[in-house]
């Protein structure tokens, strides 16, 4: 099973990891989390704020150790909806908006984001479990964190095929294009929106992919 390293504090998971894995000091498949992140990364760019107690959470798998139907450009998708239906397996009614961010009921509660370093995928994840800002939602469950990333990764080794996470993902989508979403900037809703089957939205006859 995947190493899960546990610290009390970084600036990134995400380039504490980054530059483990470059300097050769961590061997994917390995995951860090931490209890507080003091510069952690967002969406587009943005930054994360940061509440002890949140899950703050990098984790790299080796390319060749991905599923044979994934494409690099869906492997956000993919992971954001595991790690879904891990927690709505525990009983929360949390949703994920196209393409990565995780929701409860209005409110975005986290999101993540994936990279490429060497012949390694690199996700970032970060979700508020027990406090967030104001405009900001937090889980709707109670948790044990340790818990909750062993569940996760165990359900990653499964390698369920793209096309099986797909299919219910898509579902999702469909039910709430009612919702907008952040593309190249721009604020823009999902009501004439189509979700293509590798996870790109085609809008306004463009294909869009999530890039994050």
């Amino acid at each position: 099973m995947l190493k899960i390293i546990s610290v009390d504090v970084l600036d990134s998971t995400q380039l504490y990891l980054k530059e483990k894995i470059l300097s050769k000091e961590l061997v994917p498949p390995v995951a860090i989390s931490a209890q507080l992140q003091t510069d952690g990364i967002g969406s587009r760019g943005n930054g994360w704020n940061s509440y002890s107690g949140n899950l703050f959470l990098s984790f790299a798998l080796p390319l060749q150790d991905l599923p044979n139907d994934l494409k690099l450009e869906s492997a956000s998708i993919y992971f954001s909806f595991i790690l879904k239906e891990t927690l709505a397996n525990f009983g929360s009614k949390v949703w994920i908006k196209w393409p990565n961010d995780f929701y409860i009921e209005e409110k975005k509660i986290g999101g993540m984001i994936t990279n490429i370093v060497g012949k390694n995928l690199l996700c970032g994840v970060g979700i508020n479990l027990i406090q967030a800002p104001v405009e900001f939602n937090t889980l709707d469950i109670k948790i044990d964190k340790k818990k909750l990333l062993q569940e996760y990764f165990r359900n990653i080794e499964k390698k369920v095929l793209w096309k099986q996470v797909f299919s219910k993902y898509k579902l999702e989508f469909e039910d709430k294009k009612s919702f907008s979403t952040h593309i190249n900037g721009i604020k823009m809703s999902l009501e004439s929106a189509i979700l293509g089957d590798d996870g790109s939205l085609i809008i306004n006859g463009e294909r869009i992919y999530s890039l994050r």
